[in-house]
């Protein structure tokens, strides 16, 4: 059931806060208009520089076994929902595979009834960074969700506004503001059908998105950032920009940087030429 999933996750990770089983990434918000987006972008501060994202990940598999102070919920047989150890927002959550799976591997329908079962539960953002390149730090198949808005004061995601002016010559539809390559689809009507249903047919548009761009074969990078109103389907190229690592929140108009450096190249040059050179570029 929706509601006491979402409150098993807020109280779950103050508990795991209070323990100290969480270690959050201390940032900074500020926020970079560019291409009709006002950019969310947190710069990380003082030593979390150390070890926040970007940061070489370990070898071991962290989800097996799981960390039993942040389990969440079982989500089916075949998944659970566990806090992300070192979130940079609170209530930072991750849908997991109990045996393992290869991030490379192409998405199950169970994968996205796992993650479609916890947003319909937090109304938040999810998001899938196929392989390194792509943003994924583990290679244990697993998909996020983090709380909407992405930032205070913003929209759900600072894309909306664009996601809006998509056009659709079928199914699938393109953002004319986006210089990169992708497709995007409207979930509206997947609010009003069973959570087996929802997944069987978004279970159908990342196969067909992922056939189209090449992507539906192992070692072939993309992101995919779903709210319950639309889904975004990014291939990638590179993993970073001037050293920036960028993951699927970015293509969502959230970004993350370690160093006051890194945020005056990120606002010289613009989030949206990151964008477009991490992902394929548009001519």
């Amino acid at each position: 059931m929706p509601a006491p999933l979402a409150a098993a996750l807020r109280s779950r990770f103050a508990e795991a806060l209070a323990s100290g089983d969480l270690h959050p990434i201390e940032t900074e918000l500020c926020e970079i208009e560019d291409g009709g987006v006002r950019f969310a972008v947190r710069r990380v501060k003082g030593a979390d520089r150390k070890r926040g994202p970007g940061a070489k990940p370990a070898a071991s598999n962290p989800f097996l076994p799981y960390d039993e102070a942040l389990h969440v919920a079982d989500l089916g047989d075949d998944h659970v929902c566990l806090l992300n150890k070192f979130p940079v927002v609170r209530d930072h959550a991750v849908v997991v595979t109990r045996a393992f799976a290869d991030q490379e591997e192409p998405l199950e329908a169970g994968d996205l009834a796992a993650l479609w079962t916890l947003l319909a539960a937090t109304g938040g953002v999810g998001f899938f960074n196929a392989g390194a390149i792509a943003g994924a730090s583990q290679r244990h198949r697993h998909l996020q969700v983090v709380p909407a808005p992405l930032a205070p004061g913003f929209a759900d995601t600072p894309v909306d506004p664009l996601i809006e002016t998509a056009r659709f010559d079928d199914a699938l539809g393109r953002v004319p503001g986006f210089p990169f390559l992708h497709a995007v689809a409207k979930l509206r009507s997947l609010q009003r059908t069973s959570v087996s249903e929802a997944a069987h047919a978004l279970h159908g548009m990342v196969q067909e998105m992922a056939r189209a761009f090449g992507c539906d074969r192992p070692g072939r990078p993309y992101n995919l950032v779903i709210t319950r109103e639309w889904l975004l389907f990014v291939p990638r190229s590179r993993e970073t920009w001037e050293g920036v690592s960028l993951n699927g929140l970015a293509f969502a108009g959230a970004l993350l940087v370690r160093a006051p450096e890194a945020l005056d190249r990120l606002r010289a040059a613009g989030p949206m030429a990151a964008l477009r050179h991490a992902g394929v570029a548009l001519r």
